[in-house]
């Protein structure tokens, strides 16, 4: 059978394998392109081990809802081209669709999971991605929120670069409540709040930055009957930094954000909470390999 240049871009389009090892596998297989893709597959499950001890600290984050769910993934990948691979932009919104359908408590249960359409479990699908691919892939994490009464906000920065979810707990399907989520969800993005109030903040986290003030200010010659004063008013400025709620809006500087979700609620005559955010950046505590180009080049040439 002729195997011709339009069957090829086919098989390439459905498993991002190369054009030639497409074409060897509609040779191989007479044509058949169910055939080929098991043919590639098999090809690929047998590589994909060594490509399993490269770095992936690229790929993209991404985030969505449906109903009063959401959830937010990671999946890395060893490139930044690799991320705008629509093979691999698929894959990624498959795995958050999965998390989506599902309560679950770690990636290894999300692993075992059926992939949607496809037969294999997520697992399956990620070994198969990474043989057509051709670079090592993880799913890294995963957030999901489910919040019952009220809803849930997504924002993605930067291409995948930043994902974040906002979750508010509210009766009312204001369109306004929706729209705040949304422009709190970018605030996340931007500001990376550490904690979403004080009384999360742990107790010796406070206690550290309490001492580390107190000892800057005795140093720097304050009287010891204002040291704490001081204190207060600089606890204060620090919950201002790392608590979403007290954190500046960005989107109105003058204003913090507890007090902007407050006028909304005032305003529509309705409760409204900020209940829960979760922020991923893409690689964050990822330990990035540094090629050594000159050493990899006098390897090559001996």
């Amino acid at each position: 059978m002729s195997i011709t240049a339009a069957m090829v871009s086919e098989l390439r389009k459905k498993t991002g394998a190369g054009m030639m090892d497409c074409k060897k596998a509609l040779t191989e297989t007479a044509g058949n392109m169910d055939e080929a893709v098991d043919f590639l597959r098999k090809k690929g499950l047998s590589s994909a081990a060594k490509k399993s001890g490269r770095v992936a600290s690229e790929g993209a984050v991404t985030a969505g809802s449906a109903g009063t769910v959401g959830a937010l993934v990671e999946v890395n990948a060893e490139t930044d081209f690799v991320a705008k691979n629509d093979a691999f932009v698929a894959f990624v919104a498959g795995v958050k669709d999965v998390v989506l359908a599902n309560d679950i408590a770690d990636v290894d249960a999300l692993k075992g999971l059926a992939y949607p359409e496809t037969g294999r479990t997520v697992a399956e699908e990620l070994t198969h991605q990474i043989a057509t691919i051709g670079e090592n892939m993880g799913i890294r994490r995963f957030a999901r929120v489910d919040a019952g009464q009220g809803m849930v906000t997504s924002y993605i920065h930067g291409a995948g670069k930043i994902g974040v979810l906002v979750e508010l707990q509210t009766e009312s399907a204001d369109e306004k409540i929706s729209a705040l989520g949304r422009q709190l969800a970018m605030h996340v993005a931007a500001a990376n709040p550490q904690y979403l109030d004080r009384d999360s903040v742990p107790s010796d986290i406070v206690e550290k930055e309490k001492d580390i003030m107190r000892v800057k200010a005795i140093e720097s010659g304050k009287p010891e009957q204002i040291v704490e004063k001081i204190i207060l008013g600089q606890i204060n400025k620090y919950f201002g930094e790392v608590c979403l709620l007290e954190q500046a809006f960005v989107i109105d500087p003058d204003q913090k954000v507890g007090k902007i979700v407050a006028a909304l609620a005032k305003e529509l005559g309705t409760e409204i909470k900020l209940n829960s955010y979760s922020r991923y950046q893409l690689g964050e505590g990822i330990e990035k390999k540094e090629d050594d180009f000159a050493a990899e080049v006098a390897a090559m040439s001996k």
